[in-house]
């Protein structure tokens, strides 16, 4: 996989999946540009990591769940790199609870900043990625999204959302050569899934054909992939990288 002269974004990338999203595209050639809503100290340090390796990276801070600064995002990028070639839809949180005890502000935010933030960075894009007859968006859903999980109402809701999303986007632009694909990760140990019980980690593992958690560079190997000239003939696709847990 070669990504020389490619421009990417990742979203949420200060830390774990995306973190890990935007090291290996900059591995592979391309100039990335690491969103974080946050966190600037480990947006800095994923940015300080990529030019050290002698690749070129910038962080641009803002909450991707409101489209404004989405749209501010995109700007910034085209004013950094003129183009988008790769956007990575990886922004997200939980708050999980039993639905009978969920607040609103609960499921709200999740649905914000998990699937909200997709249509944000995808419509700021989209102009353009058509202008240039190129591009290739990776959002992030999860197994939760497929299967659906106890306690995770709102983010697997969130996630099935992404999935219907991604399966439209693509039926809608693939004409532009727009490839638009998901990756629907299992297990995998990030600051978002440490909170869990010991117990439920377990089970979790005893369930995967693989008998092991995932790691987030496993999950960055298949976004790079799809973002890659490699899987020109691919989209509309939801990757299950699971274990074999599904």
């Amino acid at each position: 996989m070669n990504l020389t002269g490619k421009i990417a974004i990742v979203t949420g990338a200060s830390r774990g999946i995306g973190r890990a999203c935007a090291i290996k595209l900059a591995t592979l050639g391309a100039k990335v540009v690491v969103n974080y809503n946050k966190n600037a100290d480990a947006a800095n340090l994923v940015v300080a990591e990529i030019v050290q390796a002698g690749d070129g990276a910038i962080a641009v801070q803002g909450d991707v769940s409101q489209f404004a600064v989405a749209q501010a995002v995109i700007k910034a990028t085209i004013d950094a790199y003129g183009r988008i070639d790769i956007l990575v839809n990886n922004a997200g949180t939980t708050r999980d609870t039993l639905l009978a005890i969920m607040k609103e502000e609960e499921f709200d935010l999740v649905i914000a900043t998990n699937l909200k933030s997709v249509f944000n960075m995808s419509k700021a894009a989209l102009r353009q990625m058509m202008k240039q007859k190129y591009g290739r968006i990776v959002n992030m859903t999860s197994i939760a999204g497929v299967v659906g999980n106890p306690g995770q109402t709102n983010y697997s809701a969130s996630k099935a959302g992404i999935i219907g999303f991604t399966k439209a986007m693509a039926k809608e632009y693939g004409a532009k050569n727009i490839a638009v694909n998901a990756v629907a990760p299992g297990y995998i140990p990030t600051d978002l899934t440490n909170s869990l019980p010991e117990n439920i980690k377990e089970g979790i593992v005893k369930m995967t054909a693989l008998q092991r958690m995932g790691t987030p560079e496993e999950i960055a190997n298949i976004v790079a992939f799809l973002a890659s000239d490699d899987a020109s003939y691919i989209t509309g696709q939801v990757i299950n990288a699971d274990g074999g847990l599904t």
